[in-house]
Order: C-alpha cells, then structure tokens, then sequence
C-alpha cells in the first residue's frame, strides 16, 4: 500500500490577489486587467484510491478526466493500493480517501462483514450499513466482475448450453479446468459440483495464465473465469449463466464519503453520467486492450469516454 502515514491532506487553499492602484487612469486600467488576469482561484483537490487491478486503473483514469473536464475539482488518484478494500476502507473513514471504485460482493463481506451470499436485490441493505458510515453508493458502472464459468464456442452450440444447470446434463461428457486454488476454496470446485450436480468427466490443474490456451487447444472444455477477464474478450468461449446464484454479485460502483457530496454537489452530474456506462464485455475488451495489447489505461480510458461521446470536442 502506498504510503498513507503522509495522507493527512490539507484543503486547498483559496488565494484571491489584490489589485493596487495605480497613479495615472491609464495605468490603473493596465494594472486593473493584469492583477485580475492573475487573481483566480485554486481549484481544490479530491482524492481517489484504486486497487491494484488493470480495470481500476482504467476507471481511475475515467473519472479523473470527467470530473476534471466537469467540474472545477483536481483528482489526485492513489493507483494500485495494497490490500486493496482491507487498505482502503479504513483510509477512507479516516478521510485519507474521498471515493474509489468498488464491487457490491466486496462491500457486503469485507466492509459490512455479512455473511450471506450478495445478490443485488439486497442494494438498499448494503447502502443502510454504509449509511453507518457516512458514505454512499453511486455511479454504478453496470459490469459484474465475479466468478463465473465459460465453454468452448462449439461445446455450446452442440450442446445447446446456456446455463451452468444445462451444463449439468453433460458434465460426465467434458473436461473442466482452473488453477489449483480454485480446487481448493470453500466456494470453488466442490461447492460448485455439489450445487449443481456437476460430474466432469476429467479435471486439470492449470496455471492461471495457461487456462485459455488449453481452452483454445480443445485440452478442457469448460473453465472458471473472472467475468471481466481481459483474455475473455478474445476467447472463443460463451459464458454461462449462475442460474441458481451460487456466486456473489460484485457490480462495481463508487463508494464516496458524504461529506465531499455535500461539499461538492456538483460531483454527483458526473457519477449520474458513468451510470450503466460499461457492460461486462466492454471492461473485459478495455483490460485485454491494456494487459495483453500493451495500451496505457489512460489512452484506453479517454478512448472508450470518447467512443460514448463523454468528452467535450
């Protein structure tokens, strides 16, 4: 995490010139136009945290530029800090941080320590206990970066798969494939079997990074996935449907201090303009765009804000 012994923050300062008379007319009308040429004020500066993940950093970049295009406000964007809502959420309720991105599943859990199993039908719960803390939750992006299951292109099509219930039906006939810890969770391979009555045919123990290879190679037929993985968006591979909810939602959003809302009423147009911005497809293409085709995500960011006709000509 970075280091946020030193994130005490002073407000910014407001610095307004005088302007002094000067001993002719003619002077003091040059003088006049100068000083007030010079006499603005200073913006202030709000303060972003983001985790150390690709698509944070893309939504970092985003709201910096919006709200620095919309408003009078600076954005200082604390990028990649550790620990990620265990780190931020308390520099948050210390005031260190006055908004970042975060996953509705994550707030539930880790902030709210629920738990229960987070559906978006329990939002207006989830906002009662940030209530408590005297924050809110805006701008909803509208993408879900959960856990989730995909299938080769043509094991879907053959089999007419759309749900992971359907996948149920011929699980005896397929291969399935993730890394060692998903093997290992509560939540993962077992708990996924058992609910929905899955029994592969063979497992493979993948690395991470060499599971949608195997996909494309015809190793494994089925895999878990993070919704909004960057290679997903190149993958010949369908998604399938958590038909009976075992998975956590995790709808990312924007947890802001009140505080600075009622400081800054103006910020509020802005996460009204992010609002239902990025489907799962969209966030995953932007990753694979920064993790896999080397593009920074501030160039990825102010193209896709200017694709959706976001940033003034």
């Amino acid at each position: 995490m970075r280091n946020l012994e030193n994130g005490c923050r002073e407000e910014a300062k407001k610095s307004r010139g005088k302007c002094k008379k000067g001993m002719a007319v003619l002077l003091t009308t040059i003088t006049a136009a100068g000083m007030l040429a010079g006499c603005g004020q200073s913006s202030e500066t709000i303060h972003m945290a983001t985790k150390p993940m690709t698509e944070q950093y893309i939504m970092g970049s985003m709201m910096k530029t919006l709200i620095e295009q919309d408003t009078d406000l600076t954005v200082e964007v604390t990028e990649g800090v550790g620990g990620g809502t265990a780190n931020i959420q308390p520099a948050m309720e210390e005031g260190e941080f006055d908004f970042y991105p975060e996953y509705t599943g994550s707030g539930w859990n880790e902030v709210l320590k629920e738990e229960s199993i987070y559906d978006e039908s329990m939002f207006d719960q989830l906002q009662e206990g940030y209530d408590a803390l005297d924050m809110t939750w805006t701008g909803m992006l509208g993408f879900n970066n959960t856990y989730g299951l995909v299938v080769a292109s043509d094991i879907a099509q053959q089999y007419d798969l759309k749900t992971y219930s359907d996948l149920a039906a011929v699980s005896d006939q397929l291969v399935f494939g993730a890394e060692y810890d998903f093997f290992e969770r509560e939540d993962g391979y077992d708990a996924l079997c058992d609910t929905y009555g899955l029994t592969f045919k063979d497992t493979m123990d993948l690395d991470i990074g060499l599971k949608y290879d195997a996909l494309a190679q015809k190793e494994i037929d089925v895999m878990n996935i993070f919704t909004t993985d960057g290679q997903l968006s190149a993958a010949d591979a369908v998604v399938l449907e958590d038909d009976k909810g075992l998975y956590p939602s995790y709808m990312c959003g924007f947890v802001v201090r009140n505080e600075v809302l009622e400081e800054h009423p103006e910020l509020q147009q802005v996460f009204d303009k992010v609002e239902n911005l990025i489907t799962d497809a969209e966030m995953a293409k932007m990753n694979y765009q920064v993790e896999t085709e080397g593009q920074e995500p501030e160039d990825v960011a102010t193209a896709f804000l200017q694709e959706k006709g976001l940033l003034d000509q």
